[in-house]
């Protein structure tokens, strides 16, 4: 399993590879967008772990260049500061963030989980999608919890929908808003909100403390899929 590390500290770079290498991974090294690139492109990797505060070419860029011509999963790095910059990398076709600093266990489950969902979405889209007491059937468009069927307006389906068929991905607010909504829709996160929340009622055991619909703070929303023991 091949992951490419695009940092430009170089202490980051010794720790990640030490880290990933010591779990089995084999490790390739850049410390600018653009070698990040040429690495890419020379050799075939199965995970991106990208610094969005790159110099010259910065994490953005490198993110957007590379989605042009590749769908290697992307995980980016970034500081809380950069809130910002993680929804546009998210926007940008990036799988999933990291807030440093953060501990080598935290990014080996991250890799874990982007690569299973790749995974499963490398499959057809299924039927269904069933996690906990709760299940949608896309066939039928019935959503139920436990054994009672849940009835949801047309935009909360379509929401709910959108939402289970990415599983586990971080989804921005404008991707679900122009998805869903449409691009005139891309800044209203008022409404977006306000069919979350009402999907929560509908779905969830304890709406404040929601099981599958789960708040990506600043960014977007997580529809969380429990896996079977």
């Amino acid at each position: 399993m091949n992951v490419l590390v695009i940092d430009d500290e170089p202490q980051i770079r010794r720790a990640l590879r030490a880290g990933l290498e010591r779990n089995g991974y084999e490790v390739t090294l850049a410390a600018t967008g653009e070698e990040g690139l040429d690495a890419a492109s020379l050799q075939q990797q199965d995970i991106v772990i990208l610094d969005l505060a790159l110099p010259g070419m910065d994490g953005l860029q490198t993110c957007q260049q590379l989605r042009e011509w590749s769908k290697v999963p992307i995980i980016v790095l970034s500081v809380r500061e950069g809130e910002r910059d993680k929804i546009a990398a998210l926007d940008y076709g990036a799988d999933d963030y990291l807030t440093k600093p953060f501990s080598i266990d935290e990014l080996l489950a991250r890799i874990r989980a982007v690569l299973r969902r790749i995974g499963n979405e490398a499959e057809t889209n299924p039927s269904t999608v069933t996690t906990g007491d709760l299940r949608v059937d896309f066939a039928r468009r019935r959503v139920t919890v436990g054994s009672a069927e849940i009835h949801l307006t047309p935009i909360e389906y379509e929401l709910l929908k959108y939402m289970a068929l990415h599983p586990d991905r971080v989804l921005t607010h404008r991707q679900l808003l122009t998805t869903v909504w449409g691009n005139e829709y891309a800044e209203d996160t008022h409404t977006l909100r306000v069919h979350i929340a009402n999907l929560r009622n509908k779905i969830e055991a304890d709406p404040a403390r929601p099981r599958y619909l789960h708040t990506e703070p600043r960014i977007g929303y997580r529809f969380r899929v429990e896996l079977v023991q």
